[in-house]
């Protein structure tokens, strides 16, 4: 099922206090409480991606609070979301995921102040975290400009590390510095876009990089040799270690894209379903300097269209 049809099932919104919701498909839910506040809200978890557990919970917690930096907000609290096997409780897994998400919300500057838990054979984990921003100052994903310069703040391919250490065959080196980018909060590359009028931003989580310029909206011109990777990932990606999100959002992309006679391989990885990715941000051409100066990370990629196509060159 197509998540426009699960989200066909909510009643329409009237309330003239809910800034963003649902409609655009944008990283969090917006909701007025006074004319020079509004509260951003949102809600991700997931099964482990990584082997050692407190990295997991860090990588949960850097993972929930970008959809709140996306948008150009603060955080303000979160609470834990776990469903684990009651069977190894005793193990002391739990204490160690649980510990590493309350480490990475304390770099973040706040707490997990509760949360809910449920018995389940498969275990997940993450957060709900609200933030806050003024209602005048939202960074939403249909702001962007023809001309706005498009940047990425983190490199791709976690979704290929996260399948290829599963199956023992990531390089040791690879799956650290793997684990360095998920969990590198996007907290500076936020600052960064609103110090640099970003018009528009999302972070590049499940439907890939891709998947994300397309809820940016507007299409772009992207250059591929400008698209910043993790070192070795393209030897993950010619062992096929794709996993099933990035081949679905290549299935749900490919024939919207202008590739540019790109190889399917280079398809897929710009398709690549990630975790905790960096955030997409398009700022105006007279701010670039003022962008790349304070956002160190960020790699400039393209520029956007206004006919909402998608060109690869």
């Amino acid at each position: 099922m197509e998540l426009g049809q699960v989200l066909g099932a909510l009643p329409p919104i009237i309330d003239p206090n809910v800034l963003v919701a649902t409609a655009g498909r944008d990283d969090a839910a917006v909701y007025r409480i006074a004319p020079d506040r509004a509260l951003v809200a949102t809600v991700d978890f997931f099964t482990p991606i990584v082997d050692d557990p407190t990295e997991f919970g860090a990588i949960a917690a850097a993972n929930a609070l970008s959809d709140v930096y996306a948008m150009g907000a603060r955080p303000l609290f979160a609470l834990g979301i776990t469903a684990f096997p009651r069977e190894k409780l005793s193990t002391g897994l739990l204490e160690k995921i649980v510990a590493g998400g309350a480490a990475k919300m304390a770099e973040a500057g706040i707490a997990v102040v509760g949360g809910h838990s449920v018995d389940d054979p498969e275990p997940k984990f993450g957060y709900a975290v609200t933030g806050e921003v003024h209602p005048d100052r939202i960074v939403s994903n249909d702001g962007a400009r023809p001309g706005d310069l498009l940047y990425l703040t983190k490199p791709l391919g976690s979704g290929l590390v996260a399948t290829a250490i599963k199956r023992g065959l990531c390089p040791p080196a690879l799956e650290r510095e793997a684990v360095a980018v998920m969990t590198r909060l996007n907290r500076d590359a936020s600052e960064a876009m609103i110090i640099a009028g970003a018009t528009a931003a999302t972070d590049v989580t499940g439907y890939g990089l891709i998947g994300h310029l397309a809820n940016l909206k507007g299409g772009a011109d992207i250059e591929l040799s400008a698209i910043p990777f993790m070192n070795g990932v393209r030897e993950l990606a010619e062992k096929d270690l794709f996993p099933s999100g990035s081949r679905r959002n290549h299935a749900a992309y490919r024939e919207r894209v202008d590739w540019g006679g790109i190889e399917e391989i280079d398809q897929m990885m710009l398709c690549d379903a990630q975790t905790s990715g960096g955030l997409l941000v398009a700022i105006p051409p007279a701010n670039a300097q003022k962008f790349e100066h304070a956002a160190e990370s960020a790699q400039r990629i393209g520029v956007m269209r206004g006919d909402g196509v998608i060109r690869i060159k």
